[in-house]
């Protein structure tokens, strides 16, 4: 069974961690930069809308993290960043990852400052 919010560290234990902004993924984006996007969203939420990521949903990734690559830059988003932020803090912490970074402000930033068009829920 897959993990929920509750089973990851608290907010107030979150330490600094690497951040893009969305600008930055835009251009990492638009370059064609070697990293690997990964979406901790639900699905349905993927569905509604989507910046081309991998879907691994937050519950899913103790038992998925082999599928997110430790040998290039990942950026890990959600909606806000609060969900991403875990999965970071995650990925480094307990799978030795050193190169995952947190989309600031989730899919709700990038909207507001890359792609207006975006839908917001």
């Amino acid at each position: 069974m897959g993990l929920g919010r509750s089973d990851f560290i608290s907010s107030a234990e979150i330490t600094a961690m690497k951040e893009v902004t969305p600008k930055e993924l835009y251009q990492l984006k638009e370059s064609g930069a070697d990293f690997e996007l990964i979406d901790v969203r639900e699905k349905d939420e993927y569905d509604m809308v989507n910046i081309s990521g991998k879907l691994i949903p937050m519950g899913e990734v103790p038992e998925r993290f082999s599928e997110i690559p430790k040998d290039k830059q990942v950026v890990v988003m959600c909606r806000s960043g609060k969900r991403s932020a875990h999965i970071v803090q995650y990925l480094e912490t307990v799978q030795g990852y050193d190169k995952a970074y947190n989309l600031a402000g989730g899919i709700l930033a990038y909207s507001d400052d890359v792609d207006p068009s975006l839908q917001k829920y």
